[in-house]
């Protein structure tokens, strides 16, 4: 059986969003920046990493703000993850691009069906931060994977800001480094 994995980008003070949300910016103020590991001067390990984490996730689970992103056009209108994506929504939008399911009973449902999709491949919990902090609160992840971009944003969205007051703990699986972004790897410590 796969693992629930949380894979994202952050800064080093911990943003994963610049300020200024908008259809325009979908990232905020300089947030495209947290990427650059991806689309800008990927090396050899960035590209390896990057792989490794598509390829092995069978079930992607986001939330609605990112859904928004694919229908505003961001990524031509189509599902830019190699896997089925749960979107946890209140509600069904009147537009749904193909290859994105909704749910709208809570996480435990969403992680329930995307175990179900996923089967030996793994669950990404890819966010936005509220999605990615109900599962770590709720002690459903089993691994964190963080790439730490080398910039300071000094506001935005931050990843970890509502988990509760409990400590997570984490033990170090791999720590990579690039010019483009501190790839760390941690199990979650249950």
């Amino acid at each position: 059986m796969g693992k629930v994995v949380v894979d994202i980008t952050m800064s080093l003070d911990g943003f994963i969003a610049g300020t200024n949300i908008s259809t325009a910016l979908p990232m905020g103020d300089g947030g495209l920046r947290l990427h650059d590991w991806i689309f800008g001067g990927k090396t050899e390990a960035d590209a390896k990493m990057l792989d490794e984490s598509m390829k092995s996730a069978g079930a992607v689970i986001i939330g609605a703000r990112i859904y928004r992103t694919a229908i505003d056009d961001a990524w031509g209108g189509v599902n830019p993850f190699a896997a089925p994506t749960l979107v946890l929504a209140n509600h069904i939008p009147d537009q749904v691009v193909e290859g994105f399911t909704f749910i709208n009973d809570g996480i435990l449902s969403a992680l329930e069906r995307a175990k179900a999709i996923a089967g030996d491949k793994n669950v990404w919990v890819m966010g936005g931060a509220n999605v990615i902090q109900q599962y770590l609160k709720a002690g459903l992840v089993d691994e964190l994977h963080i790439h730490i971009a080398p910039v300071l944003f000094g506001e935005g969205t931050r990843l970890f800001e509502h988990i509760g007051a409990e400590p997570v703990e984490l033990k170090l699986l791999e720590n990579i480094q690039t010019p483009g972004a501190t790839h760390l790897r941690f199990r979650v410590v249950k």
